[in-house]
């Protein structure tokens, strides 16, 4: 639908205040042109849904120049805050490909022949990060000899780390959509409605009902809605649903996703399918107490380390050590902004979350944390965005903290 926001909506952002911010960062590192390519600048700078390969050209002044592929062209020239003119087409032909496209637009309509190009390369443990690719550097570099090449990308990630009014915002009901999405598929488990359902049926109740609240996408990656029951739950953190159908006695994880604007709702809530054991009644319990802990303990200066020591040594007293999977977080911005702490990539290993990394008030990122007894066949996870404030956090997804038990 046509971009529709203004100043006077809570989910604004004022992106040309943005546009400049980058450019005076541009300025500072000496950065003539930036050549964004990866889905998260898109987002953060668009504020519209970019799924085909595309390149951001950000000048010195004034507005970007987007390049898409050609069937989506007109559709992003609706959605988007920038100019019809600022958003081109490229094509499989003759001139129109995207590197003819993108250099002649740098080298004739700018009028620019040398200078330092930012561009985006790095390494990511998602599939979809968008960094510019072997064939697409050494292809620009050759169509445009006269830049030195600068990668750049920490200019943009550090000004996504602190997030604004709108963009939290927009967070706030995304996860209130992921929470219309849980009360459904509750009220589709109770009272023996569990019978017969399989771990793909239950990811489509909860996508129903996040649609019917105003989502748009169960945009995740990893295989949309996550479902995992009986001994899946321990089999790690990415789980696409199955056929499988449920079982009584058995541990199920719902992890729901949904999209507004943008902003991503991620939650997950687990559940025994009764008559649970007191086994899997006190691996529940631990989980519960574990998640409960490191949320009370979060806080501005809070980092990736001490919570993973507070986590772990309340692990200790639980006895429950063994089954706790490291780390408590992982990053979350607009689509395509996901998994990585903070914006330096220079940590201990590059790319990685720098585990020092001191939390500040306005940061926001997913608190996720698992749970995995293979010999029992059980597991668990939790993931709900968290903003960050002074003095601890507030969880943004309201769906009660618990693994109930349904018969």
């Amino acid at each position: 639908m046509p971009y529709d926001l203004t100043a006077e909506s809570p989910y604004y952002i004022d992106h040309r205040a943005r546009v400049k911010e980058l450019q005076k960062a541009m300025e500072k590192n000496g950065i003539d042109v930036y050549l964004a390519s990866r889905p998260r600048t898109m987002s953060f700078i668009l504020d519209a849904f970019c799924p085909w390969r595309s390149y951001l050209v950000i000048l010195s002044k004034g507005d970007p120049v987007l390049f898409t592929f050609v069937i989506d062209a007109i559709r992003l020239a609706d959605e988007t805050w920038l100019p019809e003119d600022c958003v081109r087409a490229y094509a499989p032909m003759g001139g129109m490909d995207q590197i003819s496209a993108v250099s002649g637009f740098i080298l004739e309509e700018l009028g620019l022949e040398r200078g330092r190009l930012g561009y985006e390369d790095g390494l990511s443990t998602w599939t979809p990060e968008g960094y510019l690719s072997h064939y697409e550097y050494e292809s620009f570099s050759h169509a445009l000899k006269g830049f030195e090449f600068v990668n750049s990308h920490t200019l943009v990630d550090a000004m996504s780390v602190i997030k604004d009014a709108g963009t939290i915002a927009r967070f706030r009901e995304a996860s209130r959509q992921v929470d219309e999405g849980h009360a459904a598929v509750r009220e589709a488990l109770g009272n023996g409605g569990w019978k017969g359902l399989t771990e793909t049926v239950v990811a489509g109740i909860g996508a129903l009902a996040m649609r019917r609240a105003g989502s748009v996408s169960e945009w995740n990656f990893a295989g949309l809605n996550e479902l995992s029951s009986g001994r899946r739950t321990a089999l790690g953190a990415c789980t696409p649903p199955t056929t499988r159908p449920l079982g009584a006695g058995e541990p199920l994880m719902v992890d729901l996703h949904s999209m507004f604007r943008l902003a991503l709702g991620d939650h997950s809530h687990n559940y025994l399918i009764g008559p649970a054991s007191a086994k899997l009644r006190r691996h529940a319990d631990n989980f519960v107490d574990l998640v409960t802990t490191v949320l009370e303990a979060w806080k501005e200066g809070s980092t990736p380390s001490s919570l993973a020591e507070v986590m772990f040594a309340r692990a200790e007293k639980l006895g429950c050590s063994d089954y706790v999977v490291p780390g408590c977080e992982h990053g979350i911005g607009l689509f395509g902004d996901e998994w990585r702490i903070g914006s330096d990539s220079d940590s201990p290993i590059p790319y990685w979350t720098d585990p020092d990394h001191g939390y500040r008030a306005g940061e926001l990122v997913i608190c996720a944390m698992q749970y995995a007894a293979p010999e029992d066949e059980a597991g668990f996870r939790y993931e709900n965005p968290i903003l960050i404030g002074k003095l601890g956090v507030e969880t943004l997804s309201k769906y009660p903290l618990g693994i109930e038990e349904i018969v």
